[in-house]
């Protein structure tokens, strides 16, 4: 456990990760965030060093995880020019979290040989609740070499390794997300609609979720969101307007593997719309606002369980 382990974006993905692994005796040495306040409040509960910038991150950590929003995000912390984590890399190996188009994966991996650096993807399918007791679902891509050298880190936030499987080279790992994420959003979408329409037909909805935990509606989804969708508790542990963006990611996938697929299509449009009416900061269970009886504005949430 020598390794200097540093985080750029601790929000509250990246942040519970960094507490886990230094609860499991890690040398979390340095946190970096665009909100800077957030990094030095993070830094301070963990004996960590704020760094102000990406080079910084560098100076300070031998192994790095990025926990960011999205392909732009990814790009800039990566960039050929200016403030880069590329700056002094040789040797770091780049653990990239998030959920990325497959080609930034394969591009940034050939940037990073050239500097001498190595990535890998380690693609999330938990949340919150996960991140912090280190039972995250791990879809790992990239040089399986590099995969060796720390899978004793990445045991720690998978359930011992319970949860983490190898798919294969840059972008697999990605691709897998995707998918993931396009038939959970698919599935969120179809119950929320499943549920709206019993609504309105005067069912009673405690035995409606009861009945579909019986039978073929019986979904993960169901488990985690049915009851959300009922009682209009949308705090957010998976926005709907990362929905959204994942939705354009494996419908991009979709259209280039020319498969046609009408049912992502329509989820996709149903996140794409919560964003664009204000929505998209509410829980990916919130899609229920647009399709139940009565509903469509933002309510307050209640205490949220765990999911």
């Amino acid at each position: 456990m020598n390794e200097r382990i540093g985080f750029v974006g601790v929000g509250r993905m990246g942040a519970n990760m960094a507490r886990r692994l230094k609860d499991c005796g890690f040398n979390v040495a340095v946190v970096h965030d665009n909100r800077p306040e957030t990094a030095r409040e993070l830094a301070r509960e963990l004996g960590s060093h704020p760094a102000e910038s990406l080079a910084d991150v560098v100076a300070h950590a031998d192994l790095i995880f990025t926990v960011v929003t999205d392909d732009a995000a990814m790009k800039r912390i990566f960039a050929s020019k200016g403030d880069s984590l590329f700056k002094g890399a040789k040797g770091r190996i780049f653990v990239n979290c998030a959920t990325l188009s497959p080609a930034v994966h394969t591009e940034l991996a050939k940037h990073a040989r050239k500097a001498g650096a190595f990535t890998l993807e380690a693609c999330m399918a938990s949340s919150i609740t996960q991140a912090r007791n280190g039972t995250l679902y791990l879809m790992i891509g990239g040089d399986d070499v590099v995969y060796q050298r720390i899978k004793h880190v990445l045991v720690h936030l998978s359930d011992d390794g319970k949860l983490m499987r190898y798919v294969g080279a840059a972008g697999r790992a990605a691709q897998m997300k995707a998918l993931v994420n396009m038939v959970m959003n698919i599935n969120t979408a179809g119950l929320a609609e499943g549920l709206a329409l019993a609504d309105a037909l005067g069912l009673d909805l405690g035995t409606v979720r009861e009945v579909f935990s019986q039978t073929g509606a019986a979904s993960r989804v169901l488990a985690t969101d049915g009851e959300d969708m009922q009682k209009r508790d949308h705090s957010c542990y998976f926005s709907a307007g990362h929905a959204a963006k994942d939705s354009g990611i494996a419908l991009a996938l979709a259209r280039k593997a020319r498969i046609n697929a009408p049912v992502a299509t329509a989820a996709h449009a149903q996140f794409s719309r919560m964003v664009a009416v204000g929505l998209g900061e509410l829980d990916k269970s919130g899609v229920a606002e647009l399709t139940f009886k009565g509903r469509g504005r933002r309510k307050p949430a209640p205490a949220k369980r765990k999911k």
